[in-house]
């Protein structure tokens, strides 16, 4: 890779809906475009990754953080953390919903920077939890990375067709006795 830009990590707000909107559906776009039908990835960035999505997490208590890339401020990653929504999912556990990041920018330190952050921000909590296409490789090597192992799988809906995740769990804390 290149040498790396200044870049800064900072807590996002309802403000930066449409930056977390844009980062969000280009990166997905960006990710599975040839590998899920083009209708229904269109239609899935259009409805998860609208601006109204992110106001609505973090208007229910979701935490964000926003990569910005200097000079500018222009996003270039986030990471969402919210209440679960996956089946797996027990009491005291949370979701990392999207951790999201341009493709130039992968590789370097900044995945990493959004995840401790995330994990730092999860504390108290007994573990975090998240949902990864089961054949996005890079993407299960970095949590392997970072401490998560597989719990389960789960069906996802992208524009009406179903692909098939793994549910990964990083515990946190031990269980209260």
């Amino acid at each position: 890779m290149d040498s790396l830009p200044i870049w800064r990590l900072r807590p996002a707000g309802a403000e930066d809906a449409e930056a977390l909107a844009l980062v969000g559906a280009a990166t997905f776009l960006e990710s599975f475009a040839g590998m899920i039908d083009g209708a229904g990835l269109v239609a899935h960035c259009a409805r998860q990754h609208s601006a109204d999505t992110y106001r609505a997490y973090l208007a229910a208590g979701a935490k964000a953080w926003l990569a910005e890339i200097e000079p500018g401020g222009a996003p270039i990653g986030y990471a969402l953390m919210c209440a679960p929504e996956i089946e797996h999912a027990r009491e005291g556990d949370v979701e990392l919903k999207r951790i999201y990041l341009l493709s130039r920018f992968q590789g370097s330190t900044i995945a990493s920077a959004l995840m401790q952050a995330v994990v730092h921000a999860a504390k108290g909590a007994q573990r975090l939890l998240l949902g990864v296409k089961d054949d996005n490789h890079r993407a299960l090597s970095f949590y392997a990375k970072h401490g998560f192992e597989t719990v389960g799988t789960r069906r996802f809906d992208v524009g009406g067709k179903a692909y098939d995740d793994f549910v990964l769990a990083r515990k946190l804390a031990d269980p209260p006795v």
